[in-house]
């Protein structure tokens, strides 16, 4: 056996692979000795047939499928081995027979889709919009609440408007220029305002409503709104206020704290909450400027993706959300059943995120490999002593309980925070909206 490989279309790679008369045949017998037991010619005992009997009688190409494929099983994948350092396969390959005639062996060909080598114009020298968010006494409140809202009392209100934190009950449907969209429409729906459950503008625009209202509420869409045929979109809301909740919350006294959260008093406990509080902002204000970066650098790069590559992040993405809907107690088929979706038109929707994902992770890879970062055996025995300081454990003892995807993860994130680091020191980073960004 021997191959070729040549560049194709759209990030692919076309190898074409030879096999010789003997090692031709020689499969052919492998697929008679695997498949002969299938097969009946009268006068022979079932898989009793010789081979030509059965060329002969079911025709010359008889065991030629069940050939290809296993030269395909046994030789492709070493194909892909050997060439790792040249080409990364990203799905599955389309197949085909490039000649085969007799006396001369078989040829085929394998069209691979391959991870793509971007290219970026520019990733320093940026104008890229960063994210901080500090915590105000008032959402450490809201967050103590949390403690007691076990024994909160849900108690309707009859006497006022609606404001942020209610609850309230409500018939909706949404319209896009007169139409209708899927899950768009709903009755006697709860929704606590002020949870971000809806779009941006819909909460607040219910907001001063009273019991037995209704409303029309212009809102539009987000451009990276999930659904494609949404994004951006000018939608109009037609809202029926039915009733208004309030919970009503027991005292948060020190005796309760320290029955209920370990603390000694409410000043200490709202200090651990307020600890906690800041270093989730802290995570959140890293992800959207991590995200505002790669956006950015986005603007100047080019690739060609194959869409296998969209496809299989499409997969995770539809994988995730049944996730998100079992802990909800529904099944996947049910609520595109519920939306009138077909899983086809669901895919489609998320076709673009699914892209944006994809060149993200390109652009991260491509630039962590032209910038040589890695993790020090240092660097990551610094970081597993660190993580087993937080379950009171050695480093020894540790590594006893870590399997090596734990290690790779370790890895990844020290590369990844050199990475961002390293884009945000050589990029301009401002805080707000009134520099006009590369990534906006």
């Amino acid at each position: 056996m021997n191959y070729t490989q040549a560049t194709g279309e759209k990030s692919t790679v076309k190898l074409t692979i030879t096999f010789s008369e003997e090692e031709w045949q020689n499969a052919i017998g492998k697929a008679y000795l695997k498949t002969r037991g299938k097969y009946t010619v009268p006068g022979f005992r079932k898989g009793k047939a010789p081979k030509p009997v059965l060329e002969n009688y079911y025709g010359k190409g008889v065991f030629f499928e069940e050939a290809l494929n296993a030269l395909y099983s046994e030789h492709y994948y070493t194909i892909l081995e050997k060439e790792k350092d040249n080409f990364t396969a990203v799905g599955e390959p389309e197949l085909g027979v490039e000649s085969m005639e007799e006396g001369k062996g078989v040829v085929l060909t394998a069209v691979v889709p391959v991870k793509p080598d971007i290219k970026i114009e520019k990733y320093t020298g940026l104008k890229i919009r960063k994210f901080e968010y500090n915590v105000t006494d008032e959402d450490v409140d809201k967050e103590a609440k949390k403690l007691v809202a076990s024994e909160a009392k849900p108690v309707e209100v009859e006497d006022r408007a609606c404001k942020l934190g209610d609850i309230v009950n409500i018939d909706f449907s949404g319209s896009v220029d007169g139409e209708k969209f899927a899950g768009g429409s709903a009755e006697d729906y709860d929704l606590e305002l002020g949870s971000g459950s809806f779009i941006p503008g819909f909460e607040d625009a219910i907001v001063g409503m009273n019991k037995g209202e209704s409303r029309d509420i212009n809102v539009t869409f987000p451009e990276d709104y999930q659904a494609d045929n949404l994004r951006g979109k000018a939608a109009v809301f037609a809202v029926k206020l039915n009733k208004i909740t309030e919970r009503q919350y027991p005292e948060l006294t020190d005796e309760y704290v320290k029955a209920h959260a370990g603390a000694e008093t409410v000043e200490a406990y709202k200090a651990k909450l307020r600890d906690r509080l800041q270093k989730s902002a802290e995570s959140r204000g890293r992800d959207e400027t991590e995200g505002s970066i790669l956006a950015a650098i986005s603007k100047y790069t080019t690739a060609e993706i194959p869409d296998a590559m969209i496809e299989s992040e499409i997969d995770r993405i539809v994988q995730d959300f049944s996730y998100r809907l079992m802990y909800q107690g529904l099944k996947m088929e049910d609520y595109l059943k519920y939306t009138g979706v077909k899983m086809e038109e669901f895919r489609e929707q998320y076709k673009t995120e699914a892209h944006r994902r994809v060149l993200c992770q390109l652009i991260v890879d491509k630039i962590v490999r032209e910038q040589n970062f890695t993790a020090d055996p240092a660097e990551v025995d610094a970081k597993i002593e660190e993580q087993a300081k937080s379950v009171d454990k050695t480093a020894e003892e540790y590594k006893k309980t870590m399997d090596p995807r734990q290690l790779e993860y370790i890895s990844n994130d020290i590369i990844i925070t050199k990475l961002f680091n390293y884009l945000q020191e050589n990029n301009e980073m401002y805080i707000g909206g009134d520099k006009p960004a590369d990534g906006e």
